[in-house]
């Protein structure tokens, strides 16, 4: 028995007298693991923020252009005139010839302040009022363009004076 554990010790103990670690982390190994982490989440976190700002621009910029062609398609559907109302000071804009998606009563509306966007309305300028009219053929009252902000991201919604057409610029 006592050959047994004079082995065993012997075992632990490297060629130069020192006792091995049998596992574990030291202090010093877990500080340098999490200086590592805390810099690397200092990088990453403003550049997530970043491409979060990018992500609710576009998405807010396509889904203007998606109701902006809405409003035209249902004018040429109705064979009637269809506008869109923008409201910079309250950062939506609505429909009020088109109902409610949600099937809900009243006009159509989107809240651009509020989830998933949380986007400003910095200017919507159609001919020098803020309201865009599709005739019965689709067919603008007048060109223009709406701009948006989500922090230092702005996009640019251009609408076609001849056509109607929106798209986005960067």
């Amino acid at each position: 028995m006592e050959a047994h554990t004079s082995q065993r010790s012997a075992a632990s103990q490297s060629s130069n007298g020192r006792r091995k670690r049998d596992g574990g982390f030291s202090l010093l190994e877990l500080v340098l693991v999490l200086a590592i982490i805390a810099t690397l989440t200092a990088i990453a976190i403003p550049r997530y923020q970043g491409s979060l700002a990018r992500y609710r621009a576009d998405l807010a910029a396509r889904r203007i252009v998606a109701d902006l062609a809405l409003t035209q398609s249902n004018a040429k559907a109705a064979s009637s005139s269809r506008s869109v109302m923008f409201s910079v000071s309250n950062n939506n804009y609505q429909m009020p010839d088109l109902l409610p998606l949600d099937g809900t009563a009243g006009s159509y509306m989107v809240e651009l302040s509020e989830k998933p966007y949380e986007a400003d309305i910095t200017s919507a300028d159609f001919g020098g009022d803020q309201q865009i009219i599709f005739n019965g053929w689709g067919i603008p009252d007048s060109g223009g363009s709406v701009i948006i902000t989500i922090g230092s991201e702005q996009r640019t919604v251009i609408v076609d004076a001849e056509s109607g057409k929106a798209k986005v610029e960067l």
